[in-house]
């Protein structure tokens, strides 16, 4: 959650600066991927979990209907313990993507961090280059 919390606030801080850079849409599309991805992995493992409960339900409905005196026994902890395992396995993939997700956008908001350094140095440049031609030609024109 932590991790999430994290990455909707750099993709927060991005939007605020509102810099048409190739970069920021490139996280921004990497972190939406990552997002769909883990997304989609939680949905199958719900999935997952669900198809196993009614087969499973399916199963003993088909066991008590056929057996003459009824003897099935469904294991509740197997079943909540297969479940367990499989939503741990779709947190695991969730949090590897939202992990990835937070790298790839660490690396976008460094180097466009470098980019605005590099920019706001060649600007103080011309602008200090801007400022000398001014005073060149305020001395000529006396």
């Amino acid at each position: 959650m932590r991790r999430a919390a994290v990455v909707v606030l750099v993709f927060g801080a991005l939007a605020a600066c509102q810099k048409n850079d190739a970069s920021a849409g490139q996280v921004a599309g990497k972190l939406n991927d990552a997002a769909q991805v883990a997304g989609q992995k939680l949905d199958q493992a719900a999935s997952y979990v669900g198809q196993q409960v009614d087969a499973t339900k399916d199963a003993a409905q088909q066991n008590l209907e056929s057996a003459s005196a009824p003897s099935i026994r469904i294991d509740p902890a197997a079943l909540a313990s297969s479940a367990q395992a499989n939503l741990q396995n779709a947190a695991s993939a969730a949090n590897a993507q939202l992990g990835k997700a937070a790298s790839i956008t660490g690396q976008g908001l460094e180097t466009a961090g470098r980019k605005l350094q590099a920019w706001s140095a060649q600007n103080a440049g011309s602008s200090a280059s801007s400022s000398d031609s001014a005073d060149a030609q305020k001395q000529m024109d006396k």
